[in-house]
């Protein structure tokens, strides 16, 4: 895939907004994206590099650094009987706590601020075995239940974009057609 460019405007930041997180609550073969962050506010994907650096025998300092490790946390993340997202997640670790199928989540990184050819189909990623830790279930006498999530992306990574029609998100993996 060639170097891809924003579809902003030059000079104008990018909404938030354009960068999505979707778990898929159907089967690899026919999923059913669902996006996850409903009423939080503030959340990051944290990029782990494992960078090293030495000294060698000359004085020398040299860097190296690995493929990274990506990490995202959801808080609150309130729950939400709409969310079929937050369900599929509360009965995996509440009712079941299924640790092995909480290690096996299928999700998508749709970068919605990066166009892919001319079909208006946007830049994503998808990762085959996602871990998803809710590390809390609770919250404050007269607030909202909350049950905050963090996601380590993990699995074969593919490369590829998204497109969405009627509020369905469809992914073509990089060589499929766009």
């Amino acid at each position: 895939m060639a170097d891809l460019t924003f579809n902003t405007t030059p000079g104008q930041t990018i909404d938030r907004n354009l960068l999505a997180l979707y778990l898929n609550t159907g089967t690899a073969a026919a999923p059913e994206w669902h996006r996850i962050g409903k009423r939080v506010e503030d959340s990051s994907m944290e990029m782990d590099w494992g960078q090293e650096t030495k000294t060698d025998i000359f004085g020398d300092v040299w860097t190296t650094q690995k493929t990274p490790v990506k990490t995202q946390t959801f808080d609150p993340c309130e729950l939400d009987a709409g969310d079929p997202a937050q369900v599929m997640l509360w009965n995996l670790a509440i009712k079941d706590e299924d640790a092995a199928a909480l290690c096996a989540l299928d999700m998508l990184v749709a970068h919605l601020y990066v166009d892919v050819g001319a079909s208006g189909a946007k830049f994503a990623v998808r990762n085959s075995a996602c871990a998803i830790s809710p590390t809390s279930l609770g919250g404050a006498g007269g607030g909202f239940l909350g049950m905050p999530l963090d996601v380590t992306f993990g699995g074969q990574r593919t490369v590829g974009s998204v497109v969405s029609a009627d509020g369905e998100i469809t992914f073509t993996p990089e060589g499929s057609g766009d």
